[in-house]
């Protein structure tokens, strides 16, 4: 049985930052810097300009993704793509994905999956890589999370309390057959809890409904804010979400036999500096062993993961035969952990 590996990594973001400031003086948001700070730990986001996709945003990441794990585009078995921002209600973005990257035009008809779990969405693709490639079925597969928030955020006062957490942003992972048995994803752990599906969720359409999207007397679709835009309880969200990753560390850790101790890095979920910092202090994972972006690029959703792997690595915070432990908490509720050899 082969062993699944991380052979490369990549990333990209919009060159729009978009500062805590920026939200006062650009969208007349009624807010400020530091309460923003205080609650959430950004500072600042991407935003992604008119006409690009979160599939756009996916290919420069996974072009880096495939270079750095010394394939070429024809070498990828399949596409798994992880957001909760597709261009479009149907087909998802992993098709779009595959003819950007000119996959199609060389003959190359990878199939193309996309995953809707929302933050967890990584992690749920890179489970579902794994088990393929140990499988046998397949040798490489990128597994993208990419996201545009920016066009789905309710810019105002009234959105504030989740306008202020999303950016947008784009990171992939090549996961690999090899028979380096020092390496590898060694165990995942999925979760769900459907008991809180509406607790954090986007219902712009009902198809339950006839029509799915209310109309007007010429026929024009009218979606009302409370519909629109994403809903939270910020609250509910954050005790489920601390005690969901602190179950799933503690679960994949003792399936592998190790402590938090043995682990060298730990890439948690970026959705909020507070809840990070409180799981791992429940842990007692020291905070230099913690990588975190979210300070610069906000909430990315499925990009929060496989961009901080991508950034570490670039930096040298995440280098060959580290351990390392991921997890990751979001709305469904859903939620992930994995162990890696890296």
């Amino acid at each position: 049985m082969p062993n699944a590996v991380i052979s490369g990594t990549g990333m990209y973001v919009p060159d729009n930052i978009v500062t805590n400031d920026d939200l006062v003086s650009q969208y007349g948001i009624d807010t400020n810097h530091d309460w923003i700070v205080k609650r959430t730990g950004i500072e600042a986001r991407r935003f992604a300009p008119e006409g690009i996709g979160s599939a756009d945003l996916a290919v420069p990441a996974c072009e880096q993704a495939i270079e750095d794990a010394g394939l070429q585009k024809k070498d990828i078995d399949m596409i798994l793509f992880a957001t909760l921002s597709p261009e479009h209600c149907f087909p998802g973005s992993g098709v779009y994905l595959q003819e950007k990257l000119g996959m199609p035009e060389a003959g190359h008809f990878c199939p193309a999956m996309d995953i809707r779990n929302q933050c967890s969405g990584f992690l749920y693709g890179l489970g579902t890589a794994a088990s393929m490639v140990k499988a046998g079925a397949v040798k490489n597969v990128l597994v993208v999370g990419g996201e545009t928030h920016s066009a789905a955020l309710d810019l105002s006062t009234r959105g504030r309390a989740v306008a202020s957490l999303f950016g947008d942003a784009a990171g992939a992972v090549v996961v690999s057959a090899s028979d380096d048995e020092s390496r590898g994803i060694r165990t995942w752990k999925l979760g769900a809890d459907g008991r809180y599906a509406d607790v954090l969720a986007q219902r712009v359409w009902d198809v339950r409904k006839r029509p799915f999207i209310p109309v007007d007397e010429n026929g024009v679709g009218q979606v009302q804010p409370e519909m629109m835009w994403a809903q939270m309880d910020g609250r509910l969200v954050f005790k489920n979400a601390v005690e969901r990753m602190i179950m799933g560390l503690m679960e994949v850790c003792w399936k592998e036999g190790i402590t938090m101790n043995d682990i060298d890095v730990f890439a948690f979920h970026q959705a909020n500096l507070r809840i990070n910092q409180y799981v791992a202090q429940q842990l007692n994972v020291p905070e230099e062993k913690l990588l975190q972006n979210i300070h610069k690029f906000g909430n990315t959703t499925a990009a929060t993961i496989p961009t901080l792997l991508a950034e570490a690595q670039r930096e040298g915070r995440l280098e060959r035969g580290m351990k390392v432990a991921t997890v990751a908490f979001g709305s469904g509720f859903t939620w992930g952990a994995a162990l890696i050899d890296w």
